[in-house]
């Protein structure tokens, strides 16, 4: 069954929606929205990269949902069970970008107090040809871009942008805008891909952006 919804078990196992019980999900849930395989990036250490997926519990779409679709999985559900939506997935999300504000319409109209979260490398401006940020206001609560590393030569060897060696460049510049619309701003690194000494670099560029450095752990 194709994964359009999920939670995330301790551990990193992916869950799709379908297979939780009724309880669980009434427990309070944070949801994530899989719309995607398409990515801009090939970072050395992705999941896609490295795990040989297994169709019976992986991320991996053979075919892209519609909007509908999208729609109609949310519509089985009780928003007020979901305690943050968070567009995510194997893929870069901004890839559906116009689709996507159009789900984050339909959840604020049914809940508006339920946060809404992307998951992005930062590049969404890139892919879409046009400045997207300002279209986020009043419909993402949080944008957590991933950082990866202090170093720009270093972000293109280990990302491998299709948007070439001033990629780190364009994602600090789309946080800063992001600053303006989004109440919450993230960057992201991975705990054990990059040293300690890294990881403190990463803080003073977060801090000088005036956003938030999260540290993730990895889970392989």
């Amino acid at each position: 069954m194709r994964t359009i919804l999920y939670t995330v078990h301790p551990g990193g196992v992916y869950i799709n929606l379908h297979n939780l019980a009724k309880e669980e999900i009434e427990s309070g849930i944070k949801v994530y929205v899989n719309v995607t395989n398409r990515c801009p990036c090939h970072c050395s250490f992705c999941e896609r990269q490295i795990k040989k997926l297994n169709e019976d519990n992986t991320l991996w779409l053979k075919e892209e949902p519609t909007l509908e679709e999208i729609l109609e999985e949310f519509k089985k559900y009780n928003l007020h069970n979901f305690k943050e939506v968070v567009f995510c997935g194997y893929g870069e999300p901004t890839n559906r970008f116009d689709d996507l504000m159009q789900v984050a319409d339909y959840i604020k109209k049914q809940q508006p107090d339920l946060p809404i979260r992307i998951n992005t490398i930062g590049l969404g401006s890139l892919i879409n040809k046009r400045d997207i940020v300002p279209e986020m206001a009043g419909r993402i609560d949080t944008v957590s871009i991933s950082l990866n590393t202090p170093s720009k030569e270093e972000f293109y060897k280990i990302t491998r942008s299709d948007f070439g060696p001033d990629s780190q460049d364009y994602i600090k510049a789309f946080a800063l805008e992001c600053k303006q619309y989004i109440p919450h701003v993230v960057m992201s690194v991975v705990d054990t891909v990059i040293s300690d000494e890294e990881i403190a670099m990463c803080q003073k560029i977060c801090d000088d952006l005036g956003v938030t450095l999260r540290v993730r752990p990895y889970e392989g």
